[in-house]
């Protein structure tokens, strides 16, 4: 379960077009990390598939299902998105926060909280390694703590198919690696995970599958060794690239300027 479809997807804001004839396969316990430049479409990729937006054209599905079809509910077993954007509440405590991923799994009426929900989301605040934090006031935390409280948020959900919009953003070296490790532990544990990131490092390291976005349109799609090459990069983001391994894994990153030393 959670098998994600994208196919043939067209993305557009107004009358702007901003991604052309989109396709992508996602299977449970693979991680799949969208890159590309600013603006290009990836939050609004990810909202769609969410279906917190619809696209212009083509078909998101999960398991067969149509997103846009499926009840609120139904939805919230099956996707959830966890956004770079997220307004912060005021008032609740981080485990309160946590708590209202288990609401999505329920009927709009129902709010009540059972042993089962409370387990679940210390359970999550654990694992994103909050729990020192749990009662402190959600609007207290700073800004790479909250993203990690998003995170614990998601797992607390339990959906089969996560999607998260550059989680690593605002995170210190030590949190960001941590948060990277969690995702690629939650494939590995039979979820699907397709996550919008910042560094591509970080991509090559972690991400089964690449989507390469640029130009109004995907790139490339398939393995992350195949996609994250230097070429094709510089035609997504206009500027050269090299890559080397470093203790066994990829290093992506923009080719340096010539330095020139004016002493005489």
């Amino acid at each position: 379960m959670g098998h994600l479809n994208v196919a043939a997807v067209r993305l557009s804001i107004g009358e702007r077009t901003l991604l052309e004839n989109v396709d992508l396969h996602v299977v449970p316990g693979r991680l799949c990390a969208i890159v590309g430049p600013n603006g290009v479409g990836k939050t609004t990729l990810l909202r769609c598939i969410a279906g917190f937006a619809e696209p212009a054209a083509g078909a998101i599905l999960i398991d067969g299902v149509s997103v846009g079809s499926m009840p609120r509910a139904e939805r919230a077993r099956a996707v959830t998105l966890i956004g770079s954007d997220a307004e912060s509440p005021q008032g609740m405590s981080v485990r309160e926060v946590v708590l209202t991923g288990r609401f999505a799994r329920r009927a709009w009426w129902d709010w009540t909280t059972g042993e089962a929900d409370h387990f679940a989301a210390d359970a999550a605040i654990e694992r994103v390694a909050l729990a020192p934090l749990a009662d402190r006031s959600f609007d207290t935390l700073s800004s790479g703590e909250r993203q990690r409280a998003w995170l614990a948020l998601a797992l607390a959900q339990d959906a089969r198919t996560i999607l998260l919009d550059e989680p690593t953003s605002h995170l210190d070296v030590r949190h960001a690696t941590s948060v990277a490790a969690l995702l690629r532990s939650l494939a590995d544990e039979g979820r699907a995970v397709l996550a919008a990131l910042h560094d591509l490092s970080e991509a090559a390291a972690i991400a089964d599958d690449v989507a390469l976005l640029g130009d109004g349109r995907l790139l490339a799609f398939g393995p992350a060794d195949d996609v994250l090459e230097p070429e094709l990069l510089e035609r997504a983001f206009g500027i050269a690239f090299e890559r080397a391994r470093v203790a066994g894994a990829w290093r992506v990153f923009p080719r340096a300027p010539i330095r020139r030393n004016f002493s005489h």
